[in-house]
């Protein structure tokens, strides 16, 4: 397939604009793949590839990969890593004593599964301006960001580029920001979320705000502006619900992993279908910053010990998750799950294209 920049730069693409306005979540790591983003564009939503741990050479060559398989608008998810932030988090919670300390703590997980837990890990912002740089040469339909709200500048420039520019955020104040700092539409993101929530500092202790009344609150302090909710929507009774109180669309996350087009490893889609897990939590204990995932038994004893350390913690752990999954050891690696993951099970080896048809379709016939 060629490609044409002018098929895929669609200037200020809202969730309006798209014939089902469903936003497949960045789900960085693995999860996300070319063929999943391929299939919900198909279907008339949008995906977004989870770019947050690419460099930008990574980032251009899975973009190239989307553009092999379909010539639907998809997006680039961006995280927004600050080191002042990042390095205030953790002065406050103890400076590098506290991730050696929490490197102590989980040293026996480690040596169980033979790995070695990198000394010291340093700051790093996973190639940002790179690949930034990358998104305003060659641009791509949608630029979201997560973890910060972008300068103006940053903005202006994606835009003049052909983008629309998205920013995921937590509270009604980062929102406000957002639209602010000339952001297009927001992605609405509350406590329900599976993975990491998308608050603007390393250090913030989430709130517990569902869904619903966090569109609510969204939807009165800025009429205008459109959004997609996201957190916990598994069924088409959770769409109307959020449709309801004043979204534009939805984002999906949870109920993606388990179709044959994501990356989900085997380990975790296992997992989402046990009921053996009963629970899923956000914890720290992974990264350093705020995710959701199902209790086991590493959330179970290091969620309390885990400093507000991030990426120092994510670079930490990254051998034992690698290893454990590996293993299939369960107990260990983190397995990202919003609120109502087993509301999921409805869907799960559907293809996501289905999923996502289903799930609109079904909630627009019953609104009415």
């Amino acid at each position: 397939m060629t490609h044409d920049d002018t098929r895929h730069v669609r200037p200020r693409l809202l969730p309006s604009h798209l014939r089902r306005p469903v936003i497949g979540a960045p789900m960085a790591g693995g999860p996300t793949t070319p063929e999943l983003i391929a299939a919900v564009g198909e279907a008339g939503g949008l995906a977004m590839i989870g770019s947050g741990y690419l460099d930008a050479a990574g980032l251009r060559a899975e973009i190239a990969r989307v553009r092999e398989l379909t010539d639907a608008p998809f997006g680039v998810n961006v995280f927004l890593v600050d080191r002042d932030d990042s390095d205030a988090a953790l002065s406050a919670a103890g400076g590098p004593d506290a991730v050696a300390g929490y490197a102590a703590a989980i040293g026996p997980v480690a040596r169980r599964l033979g790995v070695t837990l990198p000394e010291e890990p340093e700051f790093t912002d996973f190639d940002q301006d790179a690949s930034l740089a990358a998104l305003v040469a060659d641009p791509v339909a949608v630029v979201s960001f997560t973890f910060g709200i972008p300068d103006p500048g940053v903005v202006r420039a994606l835009q003049e580029a052909g983008s629309t520019v998205v920013v995921t955020v937590a509270g009604v104040a980062d929102a406000r920001r957002a639209v602010e700092s000339g952001a297009d539409w927001l992605s609405v993101q509350s406590a329900e979320a599976g993975g990491h929530r998308s608050t603007t500092t390393v250090g913030e202790e989430p709130d517990g705000i569902t869904t619903v009344a966090l569109v609510r609150a969204v939807r009165e302090a800025l009429p205008e502006t459109q959004f997609v909710a996201a957190g916990g929507i598994s069924t088409p009774e959770d769409v109307v619900a959020v449709l309801d109180a004043g979204a534009d669309g939805v984002q999906l996350g949870t109920v993606l992993l388990r179709t044959p087009e994501a990356g989900t490893s085997d380990l975790h889609r296992s997992a989402l279908a046990d009921p053996g897990f009963t629970e899923s939590r956000p914890t720290r204990c992974y990264t350093g910053r705020y995710a959701r995932a199902l209790v086991n038994g590493f959330v179970e004893e290091f969620d309390a010990a885990a400093p507000p350390a991030y990426p120092h913690l994510h670079l930490l752990t990254g051998p034992l998750r690698k290893a454990a999954a590996q293993a299939g050891d369960s107990e260990v690696p983190p397995l990202w799950a919003g609120s109502r993951w087993r509301a999921a099970d409805a869907y799960a080896d559907r293809p996501a294209s289905e999923v996502v048809a289903d799930l609109w379709d079904r909630a627009v016939a019953l609104r009415g």
